[in-house]
């Protein structure tokens, strides 16, 4: 299905703001059309027809303390029901399917060779980066533990840069020669010969390579919407706002020929509509601020907030927020901490402004007299998906990920780690089978990534990591230890060249993960300076830990109903391998075996 505009009613209303702006067009489009919701009954034409071709796209907006009820949007009210009434990973896919504000999330480290095609995750080329404890270093006796330098040592350099060639952009040191100086020792310093004049072909500065400037600036602009598809003129990242609107012709034509994505750039904020991921393959929404997964309630209560706020006026009373989600849906049951998860996402949208501090408590008059200042031309461009063309959350989430081959295994390629060939259905994998060069490669140009290329899949890399949400490897204790679980685990269950596995993914004994990750906290929790918690709760490192490789595709859950459950490892995990040790040093952890004797004695030798 190419990407659809988003659409609840049959009316089609502008998308103006009091204070003159406007909403963004994308192509062959003036103004920018949003169906809201259709018509009351006896409403006049007036009121829902969009703007004449000779009027301004304003619409005026109720005052402030105007005691009328808000209204709601229907298909964001019933989109509020279909979260309520899912299980959390349904949600997290139906939030994808309906908004699409999901990050890319791609590997970082490329591989030390590139090998041919034909070769395997399993046994190819790794990408080895191990994580090493850092030892305690002895504080320094009258002051603070820090590198210091010897002065004999290393050499002065005047300009304040490290030792080394100079910059190019930088003037080379000169010393001017004076008479009568002195060293240390009272003899005089030599005065330097002047240095011989060199042919004008020489000092000439080597031609540097001519940098495509536009294109540069389109492939920042594009990784930017792609890692953030929701980007205004003063958020976060408003220094690549004016590159996207530079180039916003080329960027809308470029995400719709190859993703299928609709981009609508505006005056004051640039939306990059995805598509869904499909069942089992979406990004769930965090907390902005604490970093909590939200719950299906949560989910609820933002697509409730949202139903309201997309035709509320631009100040809104706190408590006249609440009063109109409790009315608009009363059975929808929320505690405090969902609501104020929704609203903070809005905040952080810049939906919602002037937030009540701390969260406000609905029975404090103060709080509830507090006024919000509503943005509904970003509240319009939140939902992506089509929720009124589907029958219920199941089909809007296959509606949103359904596409044509080449469209779909493009969206797989440029939004997630891998795309292995054992997970796309048959016509995806004749595709990709078919165009295993090209396609990768005209995404691999378009964003800047690295193709890798591999007997089970193909997987788009980004060394600098900045197109993904999830740096891997990374510092802090859970990607340290994660990673140090994956390279063991590598080691132990990978299979053997020749050896043949169902679907490329091989298990995982529930009883090695244990026995591993006491390893793990055993060898490298206090040298690494762990926080304490992990080191005393193996449960939460396990779940954390499982759960991170998880999200980067490269451990996945066995099929529901196997017995009992458990854990596969993907191909791509052994890019993480460890480098090949012919003396491996046993470990000092409770769960690790102690060394033979003749390995003993030979080591001491």
């Amino acid at each position: 299905m190419e990407q659809q505009e988003y659409a609840v009613g049959a009316t089609r209303v502008a998308t103006g703001r009091p204070d003159g702006r406007t909403g963004g067009t994308g192509r062959r489009a003036t103004d920018a059309l949003l169906a809201v919701r259709e018509p009351a009954a006896g409403a006049a034409p007036e009121a829902v027809s969009g703007p004449r071709a000779d009027a301004a796209p304003t619409r005026p907006a109720p005052e402030p303390g105007a005691a009328s009820a808000l209204s709601s949007d229907p298909g964001l009210l019933r989109l509020a029901h279909w979260f309520a009434a899912a299980t959390p990973g349904t949600a997290d896919d139906l939030c994808a399917a309906s908004f699409g504000l999901y990050p890319a999330r791609h590997l970082g480290a490329p591989a030390e060779a590139a090998p041919d095609a034909d070769v395997s995750w399993w046994h190819g080329p790794t990408a080895h980066a191990t994580a090493t404890p850092r030892s305690r270093e002895p504080r320094p006796v009258g002051g603070l533990r820090r590198a210091r330098r010897d002065a004999s040592a290393l050499p002065v350099v005047r300009s304040g840069a490290k030792p080394g060639r100079p910059g190019r952009h930088r003037k080379p040191e000169r010393t001017r020669p004076v008479p009568g100086a002195q060293d240390r020792s009272g003899q005089d310093l030599p005065i330097p010969a002047p240095a011989p004049a060199l042919p004008a072909a020489d000092v000439s500065a080597p031609a540097l390579p001519a940098v495509d400037l536009p294109a540069a600036e389109r492939r920042i602009a594009a990784r930017l919407l792609l890692a953030h598809p929701l980007v205004t003129a003063s958020g976060p990242h408003a220094d690549g706002f004016p590159l996207i609107r530079r180039h916003r012709d080329w960027l809308v034509e470029r995400f719709d020929a190859l993703l299928g994505y609709r981009l609508v750039v505006g005056p004051w904020h640039a939306r990059l509509c995805k598509a869904g991921l499909g069942p089992g393959a979406a990004r769930r929404l965090e907390h902005p601020a604490t970093g909590a997964p939200f719950t299906p309630a949560g989910y609820a209560q933002l697509a409730l907030a949202l139903a309201l706020l997309v035709d509320a006026p631009e100040q809104l009373p706190y408590g006249r927020l609440l009063d109109a989600m409790r009315a608009a849906a009363p059975g929808l049951a929320a505690g405090p901490a969902d609501r104020a998860m929704a609203l903070a996402a809005l905040a952080d949208w810049q939906v919602l402004g002037d937030l009540p501090a701390g969260g406000a408590d609905p029975a404090d008059p103060a709080a509830r007299a507090a006024v919000l200042t509503v943005d509904r031309e970003l509240a319009r461009a939140v939902p992506a998906g089509p929720p009124a063309l589907a029958d219920d959350a199941a089909d809007l989430i296959r509606r949103a990920a359904d596409a044509e081959p080449a469209t779909a295994v493009r969206r797989l390629l440029a939004e997630t780690p891998a795309v292995l060939d054992a997970d796309l259905p048959e016509d995806r994998r004749a595709w990709l089978r078919e165009h295993r060069l090209s396609g990768p490669a005209a995404l691999a140009d378009f964003l800047g990534l690295e193709a890798e290329l591999r007997t089970e899949g193909v997987a788009l890399l980004d060394p600098a990591d900045e197109l993904t949400d999830l740096v891997f490897p990374g510092a802090g204790p859970l990607p340290q230890a994660a990673l140090l679980l994956l390279e063991r685990l590598v080691e132990e269950v990978r299979p053997l060249p020749g050896e043949t596995t169902t679907g490329g993914d091989v298990p995982i004994p529930d009883a090695l993960i244990d026995g591993l990750l006491g390893d793990i906290a055993d060898e490298y929790g206090l040298p690494a300076r762990w926080r304490r918690d992990y080191l005393a709760d193996r449960t939460a490192l396990r779940r954390d830990a499982l759960d991170l490789l998880h999200n980067l595709g490269l451990i996945t859950p066995t099929p529901r109903g196997s017995r009992p459950p458990g854990w596969l490892l993907r191909p791509p995990a052994a890019r993480y391998a460890p480098a090949p040790d012919l003396h491996p040093v046993p470990g000092t952890g409770r769960h690790s075996r102690p060394a033979p004797a003749g390995a003993r004695e030979q080591r001491r030798a």
